[in-house]
């Protein structure tokens, strides 16, 4: 019975990824049928911990996020949960010994969101880690399976691949951010000001971070390596959007790849990892 348990948690957590990212839910499903599972768990846990800082506008973030926290320390500490998402998360942790600094830098960047609205310097940088590179490690112990030669070898174009993702979502979400959050994350902007000037400095940025995690990617496991890829694809897609519309517009709208475009993508990067060109 605590099979059953198991996979209805891990299904949750499928269900949540299905539901708020069409990118990522086509990715881990051109993943090696392993590997989909813990993936799910991971990115089951990051939404949760979303939802609290982002969504839950009218309850108490700070104590649901601290409550969050402890039930997560608990949950790998006891290897049991009534939480289903902790619980599917747990047993990822212990299967693919993920560390407990990556989980914690991971919530601290989370805590960060309900006490900053600008993010400067250091604080920038450390936030870029907890929230998104940390992520990437995390899924890199899934996709390394033990293999900590490869985890360490791997481990700086994870973190760039990430940084990557999350600094593109910034751009996207703009404006959502300072409207409904008062936020604004890269430094020296000003959201009321932001200039065609800005936005290239910070896709000059973003560019460097493609490039330095392209040459990961490459080198990724076989059952892990296209949806990776295919990942990257989008988000380059979305880049390139972003790239060719004025910084009047990134400020206007949340710009996006139509799912018939990704569609087209999923189509064209499979023949070239049929071909061997990735």
């Amino acid at each position: 019975m605590l099979d059953l348990y198991s996979r209805t948690c891990h299904e949750c957590s499928q269900l949540i990824t299905n539901r708020y990212s069409t990118s990522f839910s086509l990715g881990i499903r051109a993943f090696h049928k392993r590997f989909q599972k813990p993936i799910y768990a991971i990115y089951g846990f990051v939404r949760f911990a979303y939802y609290i800082v982002d969504t839950f506008h009218d309850h108490p973030k700070e104590s649901l996020l601290q409550r969050f926290r402890e039930d997560t320390h608990r949950a790998i500490g006891e290897r049991i949960s009534l939480n289903p998402v902790l619980q599917a998360f747990q047993e990822t942790v212990h299967t693919y010994r993920i560390e407990r600094e990556l989980i914690d830098a991971f919530l601290d960047s989370m805590e960060m969101d309900l006490h900053h609205s600008r993010y400067e310097d250091g604080l920038y940088e450390r936030y870029i880690y907890g929230s998104a590179e940390v992520v990437g490690l995390m899924c890199l112990r899934v996709f390394c399976e033990g293999d900590d030669a490869m985890y360490r070898r791997l481990k700086a174009p994870a973190c760039s691949l990430g940084s990557a993702f999350q600094k593109i979502n910034f751009l996207r979400d703009m404006k959502s951010d300072f409207d409904e959050r008062g936020r604004v994350y890269f430094p020296g902007v000003d959201f009321t000001r932001f200039t065609n000037e800005d936005k290239k400095q910070i896709e000059q940025d973003i560019k460097k971070d493609f490039d330095d995690a392209y040459k990961g990617i490459v080198q990724l496991p076989k059952g892990v390596r296209f949806g990776v890829y295919l990942a990257y694809v989008y988000y380059i897609n979305l880049f390139q959007k972003i790239k060719s519309s004025p910084a009047t517009l990134v400020q206007q709208e949340r710009i996006r790849v139509p799912d018939s475009r990704k569609m087209v993508l999923l189509v064209s990067s499979a023949v070239r990892d049929q071909l061997g060109l990735l």
